[in-house]
């Protein structure tokens, strides 16, 4: 590779470039995603999410991550622009209502961790899991 296609490779913009995206994780297993969450489309939720992101942010489905007692778990991860600025991912829990999940979209559009401050009532979402939990999704 010679030192300009290096050079224009490196500054590719975020969008164009999947690497460069912040990642959300949804658990989709034990209780997440199911009946066990009564009155809520979980369908519909990762549905919206995958359309309102597209092109933003990568959106993956996990099987259960063994956070049961926060069911409905999103987890978002920096982009390594994000990392580099000091973000490191963010746990969400019971996120059963369509208004934390715009939220979510719009912090993500933003930036996502480290380089945009959440909205605050995100802050009501937020949990920190057990180290071993925490390793399924971040290591």
């Amino acid at each position: 590779m010679s030192k300009r296609s290096r050079r224009t490779a490196t500054t590719a913009s975020p969008t164009s470039a999947g690497a460069a995206r912040c990642t959300v994780t949804v658990c989709r297993g034990c209780c997440c995603g199911t009946p066990k969450i009564p009155g809520f489309d979980h369908a519909a939720q990762l549905r919206g999410l995958r359309q309102a992101l597209d092109g933003t942010a990568t959106v993956r489905v996990t099987d259960c991550l063994d956070a049961c007692e926060h069911a409905n778990v999103v987890v978002v991860q920096p982009s390594p622009s994000g990392r580099a600025a000091g973000g490191r991912p963010v746990w969400l829990g019971l996120v059963n209502d369509p208004d934390a999940t715009a939220d979510i979209t719009t912090w993500i559009e933003h930036g996502g961790p480290g380089l945009a401050d959440p909205p605050g009532i995100l802050d009501l979402y937020g949990f920190t899991p057990s180290r071993r939990v925490r390793g399924q999704v971040e290591g």
